[in-house]
């Protein structure tokens, strides 16, 4: 969106505009976070069909609530609060279901950023990737989300702290035992330091 960055919180303006429905508005601000919230929601679902309906609900989610957006607020904390309730309101509706390593699609996983890869090593870190999105779904959510929210979002711990409404040392508890436990999962496969 023109009038606003990751980091920064919206404009006056971009939040009249939003607050009143305007279209090219909503189109800016869709366009600005979608990825941030589908790549949030992927790591969290393990699922692209499910992150990506997920997705759509929150900027629908997000369009009805605009009005609880606060003056002076950070977006990306407010969006991945949304982001949260509606994955756990779907999560209670509907239990989806859980990868097994069996079931795992081979498409899951991080992205491999360096085309100077030989097959071998594309072949490893895709084998990799696969093996810490099936651990990740192996956490338990709060745990999950909160290294997610670590290490792929890179959020410091206190909007952690306040998207998962929990204090800041829970949430720096919750991501170092979730470091831990994908230790144990991987067992030395990647680094998770």
């Amino acid at each position: 969106m023109k009038d606003v960055s990751e980091a920064e919180v919206l404009t006056a303006d971009a939040l009249a505009r939003l607050k009143t429905g305007d279209e090219e508005a909503w189109h800016e601000f869709v366009s600005a976070f979608e990825s941030r919230m589908f790549n949030y929601l992927f790591r969290l679902e393990g699922n692209k069909e499910d992150a990506l309906d997920l997705t759509q609900e929150v900027f629908y989610r997000a369009w009805r609530s605009i009005s609880t957006f606060k003056p002076g607020e950070k977006v990306l904390p407010w969006l991945y609060q949304v982001a949260r309730n509606t994955q756990i309101e779907r999560h209670r509706r509907k239990v989806l279901p859980r990868f097994s390593i069996e079931e795992a699609a081979e498409d899951v996983g991080f992205e491999v950023t360096s085309s100077r890869r030989g097959p071998v090593q594309v072949a490893e870190s895709a084998d990799t990737a696969e093996r810490v999105q099936v651990a990740l779904s192996r956490l338990a959510p709060e745990y999950r989300e909160a290294v997610v929210l670590r290490f792929v979002e890179e959020l410091p711990y206190d909007e952690i702290a306040k998207i998962q409404n929990c204090a800041v040392g829970t949430a720096k508890s919750r991501v170092f035992r979730a470091k831990e436990m994908l230790a144990e999962l991987l067992q030395g496969a990647v680094d998770v330091d």
